[in-house]
C-alpha cells in the first residue's frame, strides 16, 4: 500500500505549513493558500475544475524530489513568534517597500505609451494597483508599528490579557488579508492571467513580471501569517 502524504480533505493552509513548497503548486494552478487556506483541497481543486488526483500526484511527486535533497528550510511552526516576525519584516516587508514605488512607476509608464492599443485594460491595472499599494503600505505600518510588538510582547512576558488584544487585531489583519488578496486576483483576472499583448514592449513585459512576483511574495506572506502564526496564536487562546 502507498503512503500518502498529503490527502483531499487537508486544508490548503496546513499543507503548505507542513511543505511551503507545495505553495509553487498552488500559485502554478491560481488556487488561493493564503485568504483562501482554510478551505480544503478538495473543495479548492473543484472551485478550478481540476482533478484533486492531478494536484495531489504533483505535490507527492515535489515531496519527494524535497525530502531526496537537504534542506535548510524553516519549520515555522515551531519558530518563536519574534522569529517569524523579523523573518516577515526582513524579507517580506522590505520586498513590497522596495518593489511598490518601482512598480508603480512602471504601471504609469506602460499606461501612457500604450493607452491607444490597451487603454481600457491599462487603465483598471493602474487602478487596481495603486489602490493595492495604498492598502499594504497603510498594512505594513501597522504591522510593525502596533502589531508585531504586541506579539512580542506577549512572547516576553504572556498575559491573557495580551492575547485578548491580539486576537481582536488577528480579525482586522484577516480582514485587510483578505482586501489586498481580492485586489491581487481581481489584477491576475484583467490582465488575463498576465498575459503580455502582442503590442506589448519590454516594458511591458516587465511591469507584469513585477506584478506577479509581488503578487507571488505577498501570498507567502500572509499564508506565513495567517495560517502559522495567527493559527498558532489562536490555539493558545483556546488552551487557556
Amino acid at each position: 500500500m502507498i503512503t500518502r502524504n498529503f490527502s483531499k480533505t487537508q486544508r490548503l493552509g496546513e499543507i503548505v505549513a507542513m511543505f511551503p513548497k507545495a505553495a509553487d503548486v498552488f500559485m502554478q494552478n491560481h488556487i488561493d493558500f493564503c485568504c483562501g487556506g482554510d478551505r480544503t483541497l478538495e473543495k479548492a481543486v473543484k472551485e478550478k475544475g481540476i482533478g484533486d488526483k492531478e494536484i495531489l500526484d504533483k505535490l507527492e511527486a515535489l515531496y519527494e524530489e524535497y525530502r531526496s535533497r537537504v534542506s535548510e528550510d524553516t519549520d515555522w511552526r515551531t519558530a518563536k513568534y519574534s522569529d517569524i516576525i523579523d523573518y516577515i519584516v526582513n524579507n517580506h516587508h522590505a520586498f513590497l517597500k522596495k518593489e511598490l514605488p518601482a512598480t508603480e512607476k512602471l504601471v504609469s509608464k506602460i499606461l501612457k505609451v500604450h493607452f491607444i492599443d490597451n487603454g481600457e485594460v491599462l487603465t483598471k491595472v493602474h487602478k487596481l494597483f495603486n489602490k493595492l499599494k495604498a492598502e499594504l503600505e497603510m498594512h505594513l505600518i501597522k504591522e510593525e508599528e502596533v502589531f508585531f510588538p504586541m506579539i512580542k510582547e506577549y512572547e516576553k512576558n504572556p498575559s491573557e490579557e495580551i492575547l485578548d488584544r491580539i486576537a481582536d487585531e488577528i480579525v482586522g489583519t484577516e480582514d485587510e488579508h483578505d482586501e489586498a488578496g481580492n485586489i491581487l486576483k481581481e489584477l491576475r483576472e484583467v490582465t488575463n492571467q498576465y498575459k503580455v499583448p502582442p503590442t506589448g514592449c519590454a516594458t511591458f513585459e516587465l511591469t507584469y513580471k513585477k506584478l506577479e512576483e509581488i503578487e507571488a511574495d505577498t501570498f507567502r506572506h500572509i499564508h506565513l501569517e495567517n495560517n502559522i502564526m495567527h493559527e498558532r496564536l489562536r490555539r493558545e487562546k483556546e488552551n487557556r
